[in-house]
């Protein structure tokens, strides 16, 4: 059999010391919805790979950018992009990517390119490429209300100061 040898002087001492608070005991910081700020990003999506800019995106949308980053809290920074119908895809993508939507009833699907979808809504390729990168649910929808997608280099957002964020 095995015997152990323990201390009992240390013990005492140990709990002693606890009885008197005399140990510090570091607690695990934990963030909460008013210790967050938000901070707004302008980005110019002109000549930027979709994907690339869309991954960047997403993960400035979900903080995790940020030293308190909490997986079960929106933490993340309102982003504004600009010059949407300006934004380049590698290879053939243009005319080999489709995207579908289907209306729930037989024969409702309905599939464009990504060339038709540039040119009928130019933002909804930002737009689709970043909310498939977010979470699903209501933590993944109150992210990507943070997202404003323009098509020109206006923006309607220069009361609250955006800084520029060059992502490349």
């Amino acid at each position: 059999m095995y015997s152990i040898n323990v201390d009992t002087n240390m013990l005492y001492t140990y709990y002693s010391a606890l009885k008197n608070k005399k140990v510090n005991i570091v607690k695990t910081y934990s963030v909460s919805s008013k210790d967050i700020t938000r901070d707004w990003f302008v980005v110019d999506a002109s000549n930027k790979i979709l994907g690339r800019l869309a991954s960047e995106i997403a993960v400035r949308l979900k903080g995790k950018h940020k030293p308190d980053y909490c997986t079960h809290l929106d933490v993340g920074d309102y982003i504004i992009v600009i010059n949407a119908s300006k934004i380049a895809v590698s290879g053939t993508k243009l005319d080999n990517k489709t995207y579908h939507r289907h209306s729930g009833f037989p024969g409702g699907l309905k599939s464009k390119t990504l060339s038709n979808l540039m040119k009928e809504k130019p933002t909804k390729a930002i737009e689709l490429a970043v909310k498939g990168m977010l979470p699903k649910g209501p933590l993944g929808r109150s992210m990507f209300r943070k997202l404003k997608v323009y098509p020109g280099p206006t923006h309607r957002h220069s009361a609250q100061e955006p800084q520029t964020l060059d992502i490349g």
